[in-house]
This record gives structure tokens, sequence and C-alpha cells, in this order.
């Protein structure tokens, strides 16, 4: 079945590639255009053309963000000059860092990536509701991928908006068990969560709107009993995520200057320090580079490595 054939009137998803989440645009009723996501900067041009295509004329009136990783709110500042007076609405925990603008609190600068600087408005509040598409939408606090991170649910049509707190096959990287937290607990009372709303249709941060619920959610319990039962593998994955991220931004890159850039991330440096300094750094790097090559999700050509989609 097709996306949109499972989405009520005024909602649109614009599904987009894995280096930007999707975007949700929610129109209908007398509270304005909305867009939930905005993507990565490098696709920011193509975000705000996109939302002006879908509203056919209307304005934007608000953005919101499920959370703040680089893929979900790089288009911000773009939208936001686009849309003189957009009123932006980000999940709580972070607002501090985004009013003082500090890209090493906010994840950029451990990641290596960007996310230009943007303003926001207000807090989505867990356990309070917001009206988008004339619709009201509860918000929950999701944390586990990222800690701060929500959920919204509309009850009226059992449609979730899930971010990477649930894809069809799987979840995000659970990015605070990098920092040295605990937190594949708090995923496992995510996914608790999401099966007590018990939505019938999920909208996710990447990927395809689906509808087979219970399913999705047998594979990501699956898949982070996994990860609880062997955490290295999650780190190794956690390590491909980031290395695959950068082919994403760059589609291809002379090897020697990838293999630099990874070295001088502060994640990739950080899980080399921990967990394989018995090895040179740059071994640790190169091991996951193949990895990606043997997984057909990078290709070498000559000096080169190439983005395999």
């Amino acid at each position: 079945m097709r996306s949109d054939a499972l989405l009520p009137t005024g909602v649109q998803v614009l599904e987009r590639g894995w280096l930007s989440s999707n975007n949700i645009v929610l129109t209908g009723g007398d509270d304005g255009a909305a867009l939930v996501d905005s993507g990565y900067y490098l696709h920011s041009e193509q975000t705000v053309a996109l939302v002006a295509q879908a509203l056919q004329g209307q304005p934007l009136e608000r953005l919101l963000n499920t959370h703040l990783h680089s893929d979900h709110c790089g288009g911000n500042a773009a939208l936001q000059a686009a849309y003189p007076g957009l009123h932006t609405a980000i999940a709580p925990g972070q607002a501090a860092a985004v009013r003082d603008w500090c890209p090493q609190t906010l994840s950029y600068t451990p990641t290596g990536q960007h996310c230009p600087p943007f303003r926001y408005d207000s807090l989505l509040t867990p356990g309070q509701t917001v009206r988008l598409g004339g619709q009201g939408w509860e918000i929950h606090a999701a944390p586990g991928h990222d800690t701060h991170a929500v959920l919204l649910f509309n009850p009226a049509h059992r449609l979730l908006i899930s971010a990477d707190a649930l894809w069809e096959n799987g979840f995000g990287v659970v990015f605070p068990e990098l920092d040295g937290e605990d937190a594949f607990d708090s995923v496992a009372a995510t996914l608790d969560l999401i099966e007590a709303l018990q939505p019938a249709v999920v909208i996710p941060g990447h990927g395809k709107v689906f509808s087979d619920v219970p399913q999705a959610l047998a594979r990501a319990r699956k898949r982070l009993d996994y990860f609880v039962q062997q955490p290295a593998r999650h780190r190794n994955y956690a390590g491909k995520v980031l290395l695959k991220f950068r082919l994403l931004e760059l589609q291809q890159v002379p090897g020697e200057e990838l293999l630099a850039w990874a070295c001088a991330t502060p994640y990739l440096h950080a899980l080399w320090q921990r967990f394989h300094a018995d090895q040179p750094l740059q071994a640790y790097v190169q091991d996951l580079l193949e990895q990606l090559v043997q997984a057909g999700a990078a290709a070498r050509h000559g000096a080169l490595l190439v983005n395999q989609d």
C-alpha cells in the first residue's frame, strides 16, 4: 500500500534519503501549516523547495523538531530565513545549548557533523498536547536514541511520528551508550510506550510510513536484545554509522582524507580510546571502513572511497 494511502487528509510525508530525516507537513484547521523535522543542512535548499511545493503557496507558520540531531534540524536556519517569523518548537533538554549555540553539547562537534545556528521559540513539553493540522497531538518523551527526544501521537487517527525511536526495521544508534550511559533500558521503555499507545500507522524518522507496528516492535526488540547481549556490536555499528554518514555527505572522498577526518572526530576517537586502544587508531578506523566495503555500503575506486546506497 502506498504511504499516502495510510495517512489522513492534511498529513504529507516528504520521504528523504538517509542523510536527511523525513519531513512531515501538516495542514488544515485554523492553526496554520506546520513542519516536523527539517533534514540535514546540505539539503536545506531542497527542503525549502519541497515544503513550498507541498504547501502550494500557503505560508509555513510552525516548525517542530523531535530531537536535535543534525539530520533532523539542519534545515531549521534555512526555513527560518525563508519564512520570517516562523515559530520553532524544540524538544526540551537542550534549550540552553540552542540559545547559547554550543555545537559540542548539541552533538555536532562530537559527530563531526554541521548544523547552522537557529533560534527556538517554545518547547515541546512531554505530557502536553499541541495542535497540528487541526488535530491534537500528544507529546511523549522518547529517550534512548537521544536522551531529549520526543514522539508525537495523534489519538484520533492513531498516527505516530516516531522519529528515530522506531523504524520499520530497527531504531537509531543509542548515542547515550557511546557516552558511557546505560541507555538500552530507555530504548526498551520507549518501545513499551509505543506499544501502549497502539498506533495504527507510524511515520518514522527515516524510511517509509508503515502500518505493521507489532512486527516492527518485534524486530526492534530483537535488535535491542542483540545489542544488550553484545554491546560491542552496538559500538561497532555506531562507528560504521558515523563513517557512512560522512560518506553520504561527501559521496566520494580520498581514503586518506576520510581516515584523517575519522581520527579527528571525537566520538570515533573516544570509541577507539575506550574499547580498542590495543590497536592503532588508524587500524581501528580502517577496519570499520573495510566492514562498510564488505557490506556493500561503500566501494573503493582506486584511492577513492565511494558511497554505495
